[in-house]
């Protein structure tokens, strides 16, 4: 049995959307309504709400009401095709959501463990929370969680312990007046390389967007020892392990 048509109130009630907003959507040439009344009622039909639904799926997906009406009726944007796009992106909202539970689940941790956390850990711990959401994309953070576990929590102890040791052992040689171009510093950014790559895995995706990070947030670099000097002195070194022998 077909289903009967809706008017423009009843559709505007069910789905939460207001009549202004269906009108306006009229007025664009975007979803006009298939059927009217004798009397002029508007009437949307089932393949109207489809369409409707593709239409908020796509404004969902970032897309301007331009955008929406240029390409709603070309192939690459079928139902279907539509339906997987929102799919996807819910998919990822909901990876950021469960990334967001872990890191507070790490605070409540550490404010349990703590008899009197200071205000600076409890700063540092959300500025460490919201740095990652600000400078990698979801996927990003589905891939370094991979990652995660993956190489398992020993291995990633191991590696955080080492950074120190080997910011340290740049340091020295930087206030040594040693040449970045020099076979000792060199194999120390060949390690910083090798430490870069066990966190990235290998992608120029995940790496630009820590090198921004570090970039764009100073403070956070020297809160770990990385000086805007100390960064130069091995982007000179790694630029010397690029070249050609």
């Amino acid at each position: 049995m077909q289903p009967e048509p809706l008017k423009v109130g009843e559709l505007a009630r069910r789905t939460g959307l207001s009549i202004r907003t269906l009108h306006h959507y009229d007025e664009l040439g975007l979803l006009s309504p298939s059927l009217r009344t004798a009397s002029g009622y508007r009437l949307y039909t089932p393949e109207d709400i489809a369409r409707l639904q593709r239409i908020l799926s796509l404004r969902q997906l970032g897309f301007s009401l331009e955008e929406i009406k240029r390409c709603i009726d070309e192939p690459g944007y079928s139902p279907v095709r539509v339906l997987e796009l929102h799919l996807a992106r819910a998919r990822e909202q909901l990876a950021l959501q469960q990334e967001l539970c872990k890191r507070l689940e790490a605070l409540a941790t550490q404010l349990r463990s703590a008899e009197t956390p200071s205000v600076d850990q409890l700063v540092q711990t959300i500025e460490v929370m919201t740095m990652f959401e600000k400078y990698y994309t979801p996927e990003q953070l589905q891939e370094l969680e991979a990652r995660r576990q993956t190489l398992g929590e020993d291995a990633i102890r191991e590696v955080q312990e080492e950074w120190p040791r080997l910011i340290a052992q740049v340091k020295a040689e930087l206030e040594k007046g040693t040449d970045p171009t020099s076979e000792p510093v060199l194999k120390l950014a060949r390690r910083w390389q090798e430490l870069i790559q066990a966190f990235t895995g290998g992608n120029p995706g995940i790496e630009k967007s820590l090198n921004s990070m570090y970039q764009q947030e100073p403070g956070m670099g020297a809160r770990f020892g990385m000086e805007p000097q100390l960064m130069s002195y091995v982007g000179r070194a790694m630029a010397a392990l690029k070249k050609p022998e």
